[in-house]
């Protein structure tokens, strides 16, 4: 974890439809889980995705990782921790853990991000795009 960054703590209410036949959630919605907590983050820092859409502009998943240390099941307490991992002006990378209800780690994992044009796909540089979140985001990164 980038210890410079902050990190914010969002709550996941861990539903039945999450969980397959084991009792446990299951593997894929883990990243739904990492969106709740990078959405909150963004949040956080006073920027929105919404205001990004309004504008045409989106940012895709590029890469994702996920380690899975400790099963979540339906009724347990759950939280997404996530914090700026890297950021360059034109990649992000988000980190996440997921906590169970004993405080520890269940998952680990981080997703890559670009932005690109809604409609063409056609990639775009954060840093000169969107220079609010550029600056946020170097902030988060040298932990001022």
């Amino acid at each position: 974890m980038n210890k410079a960054s902050i990190t914010v703590r969002t709550p996941i209410e861990v539903r039945y439809q999450e969980t397959d036949q084991m009792g446990v959630v299951y593997h894929a919605n883990y990243l739904v889980w990492f969106e709740i907590g990078r959405t909150k983050y963004i949040e956080n820092l006073g920027l929105s995705y919404a205001k990004m859409e309004q504008e045409n502009v989106v940012s895709p998943v590029i890469d994702a990782n996920l380690s899975f240390k400790k099963p979540i099941k339906y009724g347990e307490d759950a939280f997404v921790e996530t914090w700026l991992e890297e950021y360059d002006g034109l990649r992000t990378v988000y980190g996440y853990h997921i906590i169970n209800s004993n405080g520890e780690i269940a998952v680990s994992g981080t997703t890559k991000h670009v932005i690109v044009h809604k409609e063409s796909f056609r990639p775009l540089s954060l840093r000169r795009s969107f220079p609010d979140w550029h600056e946020k985001y170097v902030m988060q990164i040298k932990g001022e």
